[in-house]
């Protein structure tokens, strides 16, 4: 097994290693692990434009020491002028991906940092906000190095993101990609940020900020107003949990897929007993994917708009028919809908205990690809999850949350383990999520876990096929088996590919010590006090 690295009391984990710092750094100054967060959030915001930034949104999941949880939505609406009587009256037939039709949803990740800064302070946490978001400043003044992710990084739909108000200037260098080398010096971020550290971080909806935004929005013709901005609260959720034997999983409700997530555990579970890495656990964990992905592809939409409790398809009784169903020698041909995205997963758990497991996205990569000028934020496509047909089952409507692909998970083991988890990849979060906690719970150690091969069902990133896609590690007896039991097997010819997610695993473990440990696949590390 690869050795883990293990920390006398705290840690954190990123997919970029300024991230990381960011967080070690305020842990080692006395934040909680909340506060290490924001600055992680803050700093990987600019660092890995790519993947994320302040124009997302994000999601919480918090656990104390006690044991309670929290979660927090931090993701915005539908701008009041995105009607699908817009778009179909602008000849779309489908939602645009690129440009300022598709910044159609307000950003509410800096919503989220306000609302968990003030659980934060409710828990102890005393560090100023200028302090948090200095890393991230920094980065911006003095400039950063263009990370490997992102000078790999293939966009998709690309003629149509050059195309979008500001994207060259800020992110192409003479009007060509950056190059191996390049460094990227954000100003207009930078006094956003600087701005925000001194108003607060409501200036990014109702102050100052929010204005400049609003202005810029309006100007390149996207359909969210001021008034969108001013009206947006991220909001507390109750978080879905899920027991198994020995630990409990928490995840977040709709609008996100973490009950896909659940329940892809709660399924296979169910499934009986299977050696790690036979056929049996990988076939069980697949076809538990496509029966978790049928009904959240049903039901999982707006939360102001359910048909269903999403705590129903949790029970055991629900479990134990999608279980049933399943046929453990061949596949189930069952249609997917395809969700990509470009996200960063971190986790952060300090010296008492306060263990945190957060999600940050603005989509596809760089989102709609629209730059605002006046603050530097690239703003998000989440709307493009939207429908514009009025029955389905996420139909487009001012005010309406999209779908997200976005689910941050965290584990509460009986032994008093805290784990939080998770991974970037869009349809892949659930998947990634399901094989890593199935590894750690066969013996695996984190860093075992996260390295070892995986497997996709569904689309990659740019790829046109729906298979069941492979990193070139597994044992080729494995792919025959899956395949002559009519799994669609596609090798991707790669040892290790973003394709198949940025995961990353933290455990605090009863005598204090945290092991944590970020993705190989990634920019990042782990890093602690």
């Amino acid at each position: 097994m690869l050795d883990t690295p293990v920390f006398t009391s705290a840690a954190v984990a990123a997919p970029h290693h300024l991230a990381s710092e960011a967080g070690r750094a305020v842990l080692a100054e006395g934040g909680n692990a909340i506060e290490a967060m924001v600055a992680m959030a803050a700093t990987i915001a600019v660092v890995y434009p790519h993947m994320n930034g302040l124009g997302g949104d994000g999601f919480w999941l918090v656990h104390e020491p006690g044991g309670r949880l929290h979660g927090i939505e931090a993701c915005g609406p539908a701008g009041s002028l995105a009607t699908i009587e817009r778009y179909r009256g602008k000849g779309y037939d489908a939602l645009p991906a690129r440009g300022p039709e598709a910044a159609l949803t307000v950003a509410g990740a800096v919503g989220g940092w306000r609302l968990a800064l003030d659980l934060a302070r409710s828990l102890g946490g005393r560090m100023p906000l200028d302090e948090l978001l200095a890393d991230a400043l920094r980065h911006c003044r003095e400039g950063y190095p263009i990370s490997g992710s992102e000078l790999g990084n293939k966009p998709n739909e690309l003629e149509a993101l050059k195309a979008a108000p500001g994207f060259l200037p800020a992110f192409w260098i003479d009007g060509a990609p950056p190059k191996p080398g390049a460094r990227r010096r954000p100003e207009a971020l930078g006094a956003t940020l600087e701005q925000l550290g001194h108003a607060g971080l409501d200036d990014f909806y109702r102050g100052d900020i929010g204005r400049e935004i609003a202005s810029d929005l309006e100007r390149i013709g996207a359909p969210v107003t001021r008034t969108d901005l001013a009206g947006y609260r991220a909001r507390s959720v109750v978080p879905l949990t899920l027991k198994l034997p020995g630990l409990s999983v928490a995840n977040l409700p709709p609008p996100t897929q973490g009950l896909a997530s659940l329940m892809i555990l709660g399924i296979f579970e169910r499934l009986g007993e299977a050696r790690l890495d036979s056929f049996e656990h990988h076939h069980g964990l697949i076809e538990a994917t496509k029966r978790a992905f049928a009904i959240r592809d049903r039901y999982v939409t707006d939360p102001a708009e359910l048909d269903h409790p999403p705590a129903d398809f949790l029970t055991d009784t629900a479990l134990m028919r999608e279980a049933t169903a399943v046929d453990m020698q061949r596949a189930a041909k069952l249609p997917l809908r395809h969700a990509d995205g470009d996200t960063v997963w971190m986790g952060a758990i300090d010296g008492k205990g306060l263990a945190v497991s957060y999600i940050q996205s603005i989509y596809w990569e760089y989102g709609s690809g629209c730059v605002l000028p006046a603050t530097g934020i690239h703003w998000q496509n989440r709307g493009v999850s939207f429908s514009l047909d009025g029955n389905a089952a996420n139909p487009l409507r001012p005010g309406r949350k999209p779908f997200h692909t976005l689910n941050p998970a965290l584990a509460s083991f009986d032994d008093g383990r805290v784990m939080p988890y998770g991974s970037m990849g869009g349809d892949g979060q659930p998947q990634f999520q399901a094989q890593i906690l199935s590894r750690y719970r066969a013996g695996q150690n984190l860093a075992t876990a996260v390295d070892a091969p995986r497997w996709l069902f569904g689309k990659t990133w740019g790829a046109g096929s729906t298979s069941l896609k492979f990193e070139s590690r597994f044992d080729p007896s494995l792919l025959e088996r899956l395949d002559a039991a009519g799994h669609p097997v596609e090798e991707s010819g790669l040892a290790y590919s973003e394709g198949f997610g940025h995961a990353g695993m933290l455990v605090k473990h009863a005598k204090g010590q945290v092991e944590a440990v970020h993705d190989p696949r990634s920019d990042g590390d782990s890093r602690g006090v």
